[in-house]
C-alpha cells in the first residue's frame, strides 16, 4: 500500500472495510503526493487541508463503527470550481468575477457530502468554461502531467490533470461541448459525459452536464451511484430510475458499432490518433462485434449557428460588467465574445435553432448502431499556454468536432484511454450510446479496458 495515490475508489473501500487503511492515512498520503505535483501542475483551487482532515476523521469513525454512508465514504474527491460548494467563491476561471462565497452546495457536491466523500479541493478551469484549455485569467496555468509543456485541455482542466497525476480516485467535471471528454482524452483518464438530466446540476443549461473523471471505468460507475440521485433544484433531471451501476458485464458478440472517423468539418484527424481508434475498432470486431463506418452528419452551418448563440450568451453577460472587470477577462475569450456585438436577433435565433438541427442529426445518425466509436479529439495535446490547438478565436470549435454533437443530442458519451502517440501523449477513444443508455456506455467502456489491457504507468512528479 506504499503507492496509495494509485488506488481506486473500489480498492480504498475494500481497504477501509478490512482496516488495512484508514481515510486519515489515505488523506495524509495523498496530501504529500499532491505537494510534490502541484507546483508543476496548478490543478487545484481553494484547497482546505483542515476541512479535509475533519471529514476524513469523521469517515474513519464511521468505518470503525461499521457504518459507512456509501461506497464513497472516506474516498478523496475534487470538484470543478464552477460546481458550487457551500462557503467557497466561484470565480468561474475569470479575474473578472466578484468573489462571493456560495450559499449552498450544488447537487453534485451535495450528493458527495451526503455520501461521506472527503473533499480535497476545487479544480481549475478557464474563463467561463469557454476554452478547451488550462489557460485562465484567474488561475495559474494548468499543465498536463504527461508532458508539462502540453495543455491538459478543458474546461475541466484541473480535474483531468489531477486525475492523471493521482491526486485522488474521483474528480467531478462539467461538459457543455467536450469539457469532460477532451481533457480526459488528452490526460489519459476516463471521463463520462452522462445523458442530459442523469446527474442533477444547478443551474441547468442546454448541453451542460456534470460527470465523473477517474482512472478506471469501475470508479466512474461507483461515482454514478451517488451523483445520479435526484435533486429538485434541477427541473431538467430525469425521473428516478433503478440502475445497477456496478453491473458492467457485456457480451460483445453481435453488437453493432458505428466507426466515426470523419466529421466533415473541423481539424483533420492526425494519423496516430486515427490508427489508435481504428485498432480499437478491430479489437471489438475480433471479439464478435460488427463494425461499420459512420458517415458525417453535422454541417458547418450547424456549428456556426451554435457558435453565434454561445458568443451572444457570453457577450450579454459581459456587457453587464463594469469596463474594468470586462477588461480582466482572458483576451482570447473576450475577443471571441465581442464578435457577437454585431449580431441581430434573427442571427441569434437562427443560431439557437441549429442546436435542434444538430441534435436531430446526431440521434438519427446513431440510431442504427448500439454504440458509436470515434476519437475524442482529432489531435493530441497542444502547447500549454495556448487557448486551443489552433489558438484562433475566429475558429473556436475546430477541435471539438467529435464531442459537441453529443451534448446537443443529450446522448451519454465517455472518453477512455486508447493508447499513446509516438511522443508519449495519450489518445482517447470516445464511446457514445443512445439517449439515456448511460450504463450501457459504461459497460462497453469496461469491455474496452479488458480488450486493451494495462497501459503504461501514470507519470510521477518531477524530482
Amino acid at each position: 500500500m506504499s503507492e496509495i495515490h494509485r488506488l481506486g475508489a473500489a480498492e480504498l473501500r475494500a481497504a477501509y472495510g478490512s482496516g488495512e487503511l484508514s481515510p486519515v492515512e489515505v488523506l495524509n498520503a495523498l496530501q504529500a503526493h499532491i505537494a510534490r505535483w502541484e507546483p508543476h501542475l496548478h490543478a487545484l483551487y481553494a484547497a482546505d487541508a483542515n476541512a479535509a482532515l475533519v471529514q476524513a476523521r469523521e469517515s474513519e469513525a464511521r468505518w470503525l463503527a461499521g457504518q459507512p454512508l456509501s461506497a464513497l465514504d472516506g474516498v478523496p474527491v475534487t470538484i470543478k470550481e464552477n460546481i458550487a460548494t457551500r462557503g467557497t467563491p466561484m470565480p468561474l476561471g475569470s479575474a473578472a468575477t466578484e468573489l462571493t462565497p456560495a450559499s449552498a452546495d450544488a447537487p453534485p457536491a451535495a450528493r458527495l457530502r451526503e455520501a461521506g466523500a472527503v473533499l480535497l479541493a476545487k479544480t481549475t478551469m478557464p474563463d467561463y468554461g469557454m476554452l478547451s484549455s488550462g489557460l485562465s485569467s484567474f488561475h495559474a496555468l494548468t499543465r498536463n502531467p504527461w508532458d508539462l509543456s502540453k495543455n491538459p485541455g478543458g474546461s475541466s482542466a484541473g480535474a483531468a490533470a489531477a486525475a492523471a497525476a493521482g491526486y485522488a480516485p474521483l474528480h467531478i467535471g462539467t461538459d457543455i461541448g467536450g469539457s469532460i471528454r477532451l481533457p480526459a482524452g488528452w490526460c489519459g483518464v476516463v471521463g463520462l459525459k452522462p445523458s442530459a438530466g442523469r446527474v442533477p446540476i444547478h443551474p441547468p443549461y442546454i448541453g451542460r452536464v456534470a460527470g465523473p473523471m477517474t482512472r478506471c471505468v469501475a470508479d466512474a460507475a461507483i461515482a454514478m451511484q451517488v451523483l445520479s440521485q435526484p435533486d429538485v433544484r434541477d427541473a431538467t433531471s430525469l425521473p428516478i430510475e433503478a440502475i445497477d451501476w456496478l453491473s458492467l458485464d457485456l457480451d460483445l458478440r453481435g453488437l453493432k458499432l458505428g466507426l466515426w472517423l470523419d466529421v466533415g468539418w473541423g481539424l483533420p484527424v492526425e494519423p496516430e490518433t486515427r490508427h489508435a481508434i481504428a485498432a480499437a475498432a478491430r479489437a471489438f470486431e475480433a471479439a464478435g462485434a460488427i463494425v461499420e463506418p459512420l458517415a458525417p452528419f453535422a454541417t458547418r452551418s450547424m456549428i456556426e449557428g451554435l457558435d453565434r448563440f454561445w458568443r451572444m450568451r457570453l457577450w450579454a453577460e459581459l456587457c453587464t460588467l463594469p469596463a474594468a472587470r470586462r477588461d480582466a477577462v482572458l483576451p482570447y475569450v473576450r475577443r471571441w465574445a465581442e464578435a457577437a456585438a454585431t449580431l441581430g436577433g434573427a442571427d441569434v435565433f437562427i443560431g439557437f435553432s441549429q442546436i435542434g438541427a444538430l441534435r436531430d442529426a446526431a440521434v438519427s445518425a446513431c440510431a442504427p448502431y448500439d454504440f458509436v466509436l470515434s476519437p475524442v479529439s482529432p489531435v493530441a495535446a497542444f502547447a500549454a499556454d495556448a487557448a486551443s490547438p489552433i489558438d484562433d478565436p475566429t475558429r473556436p470549435f475546430e477541435h471539438i468536432a467529435f464531442t459537441v454533437a453529443f451534448n446537443m443530442s443529450e446522448q451519454p458519451s465517455i472518453s477512455v484511454p486508447c493508447g499513446f502517440t509516438s511522443g508519449g501523449l495519450p489518445v482517447g477513444l470516445q464511446i457514445t450510446g443512445r439517449r439515456h443508455a448511460d450504463l450501457a456506455v459504461l459497460r462497453l467502456a469496461s469491455a474496452w479496458e479488458r480488450l486493451r489491457g494495462p497501459l503504461r504507468a501514470a507519470p510521477l512528479p518531477p524530482v
